[in-house]
């Protein structure tokens, strides 16, 4: 943008400022030759109407403004896409930089500004504008004196008075209660954060603070504004009690608009005799940082220096200047005197400092990690006493110093005694039984008692045990890295390390399956299967599938390997051939093969086992059954 011709008629010739929605430039109006601050938003939010809304509305609600201590806005356009203001060229710094400079105001100060800021405001309500983010940052303090409010870029009507969710932009640290909690704004809105205003003047902090900006959000909807003087004693009452005002956290018991807090304030400023003056700055030709932050091209502006309440703003004449001089040259033979009346009462008070007043006191010297004869010694050296103290602890060493009391760096009278407290190690903690416990329950039994639970818990398969349940406990001591069985309870010390063992439940059956089922099964509860298999006969599992596992150690953990046992189906034997024996010598061979005989009923009767002879069977000798297979014969009675 530098050297750019805006419009046609304002020459750009350096940025002074960025803020979040626009960058302020100085430049030079052409057509009237005259400085101006120009305001461009930036290019990213040229699309969205609601800023450009925002954009136009702050032109529209200064013009309508005509008071000295509200920045002029001149015009209001848009080149090539790009929406700007022209505004008023106020070289000098913002409040936020005097603050920052002097971190807080004298009451001279801080009446002077806050009457300025009260008067502009109070011409922006008499006009129906809110302009709902008064802060430091918006305060203007010109180089030749003037004091401005500006950016009313978020102002509204005030019968418009309606926020929410991202309307609500105000910078959080003034927001008025009803924004926090309603989402509604309105004159007395302005009044609040101006309250907070005079209480960050008068007391160089604001008063709520906090790592997150609901924090802060939450104190201003639950919390009363404390008097200033709680943080600056001088403060006088009056100030304290406007400021309490103006922070009430309910709107209807505030200042119902600017010009009310302003007849207020100078009443106080009668009762005080306080006459706000003119502020100046050191001149260096800098212009105004408007939207904080230094853009890095220029160099800022002095801090503006406020005289005193009495000091007349006139120019004051020869004559007078003449009776100055001479009342100067009288009073110098009585200042050298009375400097020398000074100077031997300094000595004296040094005298009295550092032999019988606060400069006799000493600094507890820090003796941390040190043995007691030693932290005794160095105590010695700074006329202290030193008594022993013992504490438990588990980062200091057994006989070594924890602390002291009071702490190191205090301020004593010489010969105070000193508690030098020395560590005794870890604290001693009797731990409960933890077996039978849940791994949750029995950890947290642990870890309140100030010892440590293993990351890693020991996994085991247990018919017996639930899952999820502890089998068994193992301390390792943090001294000497012994352990020890806790399963049952044991003696330990804070920061000892208890290692759990944990049921996983029941090794799975795989009885009766195939193959892949057991395989499944068994890596879904973390076993490993060996790809190598066992094989043995079985009269009721069929052949191929599986019937169990076979032996493995105890106990069995997940990530272990187990061998799977596949069936062959029943063992087969021969068949003999008893074809031309009697009845009763084919049933004793087929039995002592491990077969049964079937045959005629008439062959049971008395005396026939002898007399009949086997004819044929089936199935015929020599073909292959399982044991207890039923062999089926034809008999005979003999010829």
């Amino acid at each position: 943008m530098i050297g750019r011709l805006v419009d046609g008629r304002y020459r750009v010739r350096a940025r002074i400022a960025r803020g979040g929605m626009a960058t302020v430039y100085v430049a030079t109006d052409l057509r009237l030759e005259r400085r101006v601050a120009l305001k461009v938003m930036h290019g990213h939010l040229t699309d969205d109407v609601a800023f450009q809304n925002r954009f136009i509305q702050e032109a529209r609600s200064a013009a309508r403004l005509a008071d000295p201590h509200v920045v002029n806005v001149f015009d209001q356009g848009q080149d090539a896409g790009m929406a700007y203001l022209v505004m008023e060229y106020l070289p000098g710094i913002t409040l936020r930089e005097l603050l920052r400079e002097q971190k807080r105001l004298t009451v001279a100060q801080a009446v002077t500004i806050m009457d300025a800021t009260l008067s502009g405001l109070a011409a922006a309500h008499r006009a129906g504008i809110v302009h709902r983010d008064v802060k430091p940052e918006n305060i203007l303090l010109a180089e030749d004196g003037r004091i401005k409010i500006g950016d009313f870029g978020l102002a509204r009507a005030t019968t418009a008075n309606t926020a929410t969710g991202a309307q609500l932009l105000g910078t959080i640290a003034y927001l008025a209660p009803e924004l926090v909690t309603r989402g509604t704004a309105d004159a007395r809105s302005d009044i609040y954060a101006l309250g907070i205003m005079l209480y960050e003047m008068l007391t160089g902090e604001q008063p709520y603070k906090g790592e997150q900006p609901m924090q802060i959000a939450f104190q201003h909807a639950t919390d009363s504004v404390p008097r200033p003087s709680a943080r600056n004693p001088g403060v006088p009452e009056q100030l304290d009690e406007l400021v309490l005002w103006a922070t009430e956290k309910v709107p209807d018991e505030r200042p119902t608009d600017a010009q009310q807090m302003l007849d207020r304030l100078r009443e106080i400023e009668r009762d005080l005799r306080i006459t706000p003056v003119v502020t100046t700055a050191a001149t260096t030709g800098i212009p105004l940082l408007e939207e904080g932050g230094d853009s890095g091209e220029l160099t800022k502006v002095l801090a503006p220096v406020l005289p005193s309440p009495t000091t007349s703003i006139e120019d004051a004449d020869n004559a007078a200047v003449l009776r100055r001089r001479t009342r100067r040259r009288r009073a110098k033979g009585g200042w050298l005197v009375a400097l020398v009346v000074l100077l031997a009462a300094l000595a004296g008070g040094a005298g009295w400092w550092f032999g019988s007043g606060p400069g006799s006191l000493v600094a507890v010297p820090d003796v941390t990690g040190k043995d007691f004869a030693t932290a005794q010694a160095l105590l010695q050296e700074s006329a202290l006493v030193a008594e022993e103290g013992k504490d438990y602890s588990i980062d200091v060493e057994p006989g070594l110093v924890l602390r002291t009391d009071p702490e190191a760096g205090a301020l004593l009278d010489k010969d105070t005694v000193v508690t030098v407290v020395l560590s005794q190690g870890p604290r001693p903690q009797e731990i409960e039984a933890l077996g039978g416990q849940p791994e949750a329950v029995a950890a947290g039994l642990v870890t309140g008692k100030n010892l440590a639970v293993a990351e890693q818990s020991v996994q085991v398969f247990d018919a017996k045990v639930a899952e999820g349940v502890v089998v068994g406990a193992v301390l390792t001591q943090r001294a000497d890295g012994k352990t020890a069985d806790c399963t049952k309870g044991c003696a330990a010390h804070e920061g000892d390390t208890i290692t759990f063992t944990v049921s996983v439940g029941a090794v799975p059956k795989v009885s009766d399956v195939t193959v892949e089922e057991a395989t499944a099964t068994l890596t879904g509860k973390g076993l490993e299967v060996a790809a190598k298999q066992q094989s043995k006969f079985d009269d009721k599992i069929e052949k191929g599938r599986v019937i169990g596992l076979a032996e493995y150690k105890t106990p069995l953990h997940p990530g272990d390997s187990v061998t799977l046992i596949v069936s062959k189906g029943p063992q087969l034997f021969e068949v003999p051939n008893v074809t031309g024996m009697t009845l009763n010598k084919a049933k004793k061979a087929l039995e002592q093969a491990g077969f049964r005989a079937s045959y005629a009923a008439w062959g049971d009767l008395p005396g026939f086992g002898a007399m009949a002879n086997v004819t044929g069977q089936d199935p015929a000798g020599g073909q292959m059954r399982a044991k207890g297979a039923t062999i089926t014969l034809a008999i005979q009675i003999n010829g």
